[in-house]
């Protein structure tokens, strides 16, 4: 079961599992998700996570074994205005899912955590899965609590569970699977172009070659199949562990900016304003222990992630 799933990432997560030969339900409650980005065939149950007796009748119904868990709210920003909130939905969300798998004797969870739970590393090096976890926000914070609940449950009852820290989403695996939330760097430039407004560059004067935030970038499609990798390694039965999932190649906003114009053609300024409270100068990914353990890489690169995004905003622009 994959809780989220259909939301911009759970939708691509539940095509990816389908394609692979799982049988899959997608659990949402459509607050930021769309029906019609669950594949045909997949079953569907409109639900929230916080609804433990809705969760233990929906794996019971389906004969679920294992779930991926991706639901949860996700901006930066607004977890630092509502935090009550974003622990009830992140944090609570989570216990009560792990109260429905107890209840019904499921021990399998691929769980969606975020680089968010690193906080600002005084590092230029990419991150490893071990480097300290300090985060900023509240978010981050939920995201790291999840980790720490799920270890703490396994030891009670033998959970097995994989993390994956998410870097920096984009890009869409088909015009129907875009990312219309507009939290993210790209769908933020392409909203302000479409308002016929200038994007933002946060920051000009970090210490990176461009005085931009670094960051690394990572297509959907690329973070659902390694989904699948962790999957397939809790079916055969390996400890639980923690991995990141991106590139290990740092991009700069303006490169990104860059990157819009070659794929939209339009040749828009952008704005450099202040920079934002809390943003570190660069957070890249140390890709190896994926790479090794789970037979995992990224295929796609920043070019294909534009390209595929704006072909799935001109689609299904927000409204």
């Amino acid at each position: 079961m994959v809780t989220g799933g259909a939301g911009y990432i759970g939708a691509h997560i539940v095509k990816s599992l389908t394609e692979s030969g799982q049988g899959v339900v997608a659990f949402d409650d459509l607050s930021t998700g769309a029906a019609r980005k669950v594949p045909d065939g997949v079953p569907f149950v409109e639900a929230s996570v916080l609804d433990a007796v809705a969760v233990e009748k929906a794996i019971r119904a389906n004969d679920v074994t294992g779930v991926v868990h991706m639901a949860a709210k996700k901006a930066v920003g607004e977890s630092v205005e509502r935090p009550l909130y974003y622990y009830r939905e992140n944090v609570d969300g989570l216990l009560s899912l792990l109260e429905a798998m107890d209840a019904t004797g499921i021990k399998k969870m691929v769980y969606s955590s975020s680089a968010a739970t690193f906080g600002m590393p005084d590092s230029n090096d990419p991150l490893t899965e071990d480097y300290v976890c300090q985060p900023i926000n509240p978010y981050g914070e939920t995201k790291l609590i999840g980790e720490w609940l799920m270890r703490d449950v396994a030891t009670a009852i033998g959970l097995d569970w994989v993390s994956l820290r998410y870097f920096n989403v984009a890009g869409a695996g088909g015009p129907d699977l875009g990312d219309t939330g507009v939290f993210n760097l790209i769908p933020m430039v392409f909203r302000g172009l479409s308002m016929g407004k200038n994007p933002q560059v946060f920051g000009s004067d970090y210490p990176t070659p461009d005085g931009s935030c670094i960051r690394d970038y990572i297509h959907v499609t690329d973070l659902a199949d390694a989904h699948v990798a962790a999957v397939k390694r809790l079916e055969q039965g390996a400890a639980s562990e923690i991995y990141n999932v991106g590139r290990g190649q740092g991009v700069s906003v303006i490169e990104v900016m860059d990157a819009v114009r070659a794929a939209t053609g339009l040749g828009f300024t952008h704005d450099l304003v202040e920079r934002r409270a809390g943003d570190p100068a660069r957070l890249v990914a140390s890709a190896d222990k994926i790479r090794s353990e789970l037979d995992w890489s990224a295929k796609h690169d920043l070019s294909e992630m534009v390209s595929s995004a704006w072909e799935a905003w001109q689609a299904h622009p927000p409204t």
